[in-house]
């Protein structure tokens, strides 16, 4: 085990969990992850591994079949995850955002009709915020759902889906006027749908169409899609909760654990950047010695080092703060933050010390180099945890004169 991004204070449980995902990672991920993802080729072998070792229930509770796990352990087991291959972990994340809205907020109907299938990885999760307008501006959206008595009708479409096309239900986010005078607050008369539907591309259920995959730079592997309701009838005991006008609350909740993810993802990400580099500068010689022991290199790594353990301890912080039950968006906010811009940086310094190695597809670095810019912006941008974090400490610190 690496000296860094350790984490103080795990059970024997927690413990054992991450070293069987880590030992999966080394063997089942690793050796295959760039060749998939040059064919962007989605990894139907790993999914069913991660299967088979119950982490698609990791975090949901044991009375429905699942582990029962914190989101500590969960966090640490994407960091694992995305050391091997980011989009691994991103196809577990939505999955697990959805079951952790449900946890907290569905009704007990839903809970039990959905939550063991989902622990089985029977059914996967993703969810559906963003539009093609509107990017991180949440209260702008446009897609709208109208009671048609014991139905909603749902009309719009959505942007970034995560797990669109592979995901057999989705909670998506919608504007709902119903019960709401006009003139309310756009984040008071948002409602979370659980929409149903076949795994695929095309028509997946009447009024819901998955158009097919966008192709990205990187993140590659995983499926991002948009989202097209036309028409598209729900249930109204498909209203996450049971009750419209929660749907905003919900979803940020959710968020909170997603922007603990994509910390978690950061901090892989730039775990495996550092192994690669630290590594590769210990074989290339030049000038009669490795390129290690020139002070320039031994710089980098020293940086990339401190900023991996940086990372690292905020994640874990954010994760820890969450299951306590405190309000985490401060730290989740500045861990998202840290952790994607510190990963960008330690991606990039491998890439300098692999030199024109780096730029070449044989090495994994350039992989890495890709799927690094996604965290930038994947679940709110740099620029938005900024607004968030500041808008938190002038609360926190108000100037009382």
């Amino acid at each position: 085990m690496a000296r860094l991004a350790q984490t103080a204070g795990l059970t024997d449980i927690q413990q054992e969990i991450l070293s069987t995902v880590r030992d999966f990672v080394d063997k089942e991920i690793i050796p295959v992850a760039t060749e998939l993802e040059h064919r962007d080729e989605y990894p139907q072998q790993i999914v069913d591994g991660l299967k088979e070792l119950g982490l698609f229930g990791l975090m949901i509770p044991e009375e429905y079949g699942g582990l029962g796990e914190s989101l500590l352990t969960y966090a640490l087991c994407v960091e694992e995850i995305a050391r091997g291959w980011m989009s691994v972990s991103g196809i577990i994340n939505t999955h697990f955002i959805v079951a952790y809205m449900l946890k907290q907020h569905g009704t007990q109907e839903q809970k039990d009709y959905f939550l063991p299938k989902m622990a089985a990885g029977e059914i996967r999760g993703a969810f559906s915020m963003s539009e093609p307008g509107l990017g991180s501006d949440v209260s702008a959206i446009t897609s709208k759902a109208v009671r048609d008595g014991d139905e909603f009708i749902l009309n719009g479409q959505k942007m970034w889906l995560t797990n669109g096309g592979t995901s057999s239900l989705v909670a998506v986010l919608v504007r709902s006027d119903e019960g709401h005078p006009e003139g309310t607050a756009p984040h008071k008369s948002m409602t979370t749908f659980l929409v149903e539907k076949e795994p695929g591309f095309g028509e997946v259920r009447p009024g819901l169409t998955i158009p097919g995959k966008i192709d990205k730079m990187g993140y590659k592997g995983v499926d991002t899609t948009e989202l097209i309701m036309d028409g598209l009838r729900i249930p109204a005991d498909r209203v996450l909760g049971g009750v419209t006008g929660r749907g905003f609350y919900q979803m940020m909740d959710g968020v909170e654990v997603g922007r603990v993810n994509v910390a978690a993802r950061g901090c892989g990400v730039a775990q495996r950047a550092f192994e690669l580099g630290v590594r590769y500068a210990q074989q290339r010689h030049t000038f009669g010695k490795p390129i290690a022991q020139h002070q320039a290199i031994q710089f980098k790594l020293a940086e990339m080092a401190t900023k991996v353990e940086a990372a690292h301890a905020m994640m874990v912080n954010a994760a820890r703060k969450k299951d306590s039950g405190e309000r985490n968006d401060l730290e989740a906010g500045m861990a998202k933050y840290l952790a994607s811009e510190y990963c960008k940086e330690v991606v990039e310094d491998a890439f300098r010390i692999h030199g024109g190695y780096g730029f070449s597809k044989e090495y994994e670095i350039e992989r890495l180099y890709r799927e690094a810019p996604m965290l930038l912006i994947g679940e709110g941008t740099a620029e938005i945890q900024k607004m968030i974090i500041g808008r938190r400490l002038l609360e926190e610190y108000r100037f009382q004169g």
